[in-house]
């Protein structure tokens, strides 16, 4: 019986043993699988702080960048309002330049208008006399000059030198068209016209005062040098002139410079 019975005794052992075997490998499994889910989960969390941490130093960067894009705004910014003073400055000093030129024009004006209505009256002895309607178109194109229509002055003056050609007002249309072109500020048509002045009309009483509105222009220009050899061949040619004593005194202030 005993005999029977061992076998079956070893046979049960047997089981019990496979049956701890198989439950210790399946905890194993287990254990492995949470370790694993654990891991899983452990990595992505670790994925997701590192994303977030490349995030983080992407905006970083970002934000130097923008901070480095300002600083430069800012120093930019600065140059163009160091850079606007200095033309604001510049703008002021030609402001006072033509203005201070302009008064003498003025005064020049009257004269003008006073001799236009001498032109007018009969003379013995008097040059060739101005028609009325060369008087009346001048007149019209110098009111132009004198309202601030500058381009308008330019146009109206051409438009006298084409039509009466041989007027003893010529150069002086071509005095107010150098004057005209000073008024839009362009200085280098400006020098140009007065130029044309004194080599057509040499002899002209407007000469004196182109050199001198020459000068004026390259002083604006920023040209002293320039202005002054200018104001010099002013006084050489023209010293009793009435614009030698303006030359005297721009001269002077060139000299400051």
């Amino acid at each position: 019986m005993r005999r029977a019975l061992l076998p079956a005794l070893f046979l049960a052992l047997y089981a019990v043993q496979a049956s701890a075997q198989l439950f210790d490998d399946n905890e194993a499994r287990r254990r492995i699988e949470v370790l694993r889910q654990t891991v899983e989960a452990n990595q992505k969390l670790l994925d997701d702080r590192l994303a977030k941490i490349e995030a983080a130093e992407g905006d970083r960067s970002a934000l130097l960048d923008l901070s480095t894009q300002l600083n430069a705004l800012r120093d930019d910014l600065a140059k163009l309002r160091g850079q606007i003073e200095v033309l604001s400055n510049q703008a002021d000093a030609a402001d006072k330049r033509q203005k201070d030129l302009y008064l003498d024009i003025d005064t020049r004006l009257r004269k003008l208008e006073q001799a236009g209505e001498q032109a007018q009256k009969p003379a013995a002895n008097a040059e060739p006399q101005v028609s009325e309607a060369e008087n009346k178109a001048y007149q019209a194109a110098l009111d132009q000059f004198k309202l601030g229509n500058y381009a308008l002055a330019v146009s109206a003056m051409q438009g006298f030198q084409v039509t009466y050609p041989s007027s003893p007002l010529a150069s002086n249309a071509q005095y107010w068209i150098g004057m005209a072109y000073s008024g839009q500020r362009d200085y280098k048509s400006a020098i140009a016209a007065q130029r044309k002045l004194l080599t057509a009309w040499p002899d002209s009483n407007k000469a004196p005062d182109a050199l001198l509105s020459i000068a004026a222009a390259q002083e604006t220009m920023g040209d002293c040098r320039s202005a002054q050899k200018t104001l010099e061949e002013l006084l050489a040619k023209y010293p009793a002139s009435s614009a030698a004593g303006s030359a005297k005194s721009r001269i002077a202030a060139c000299k400051k410079r």
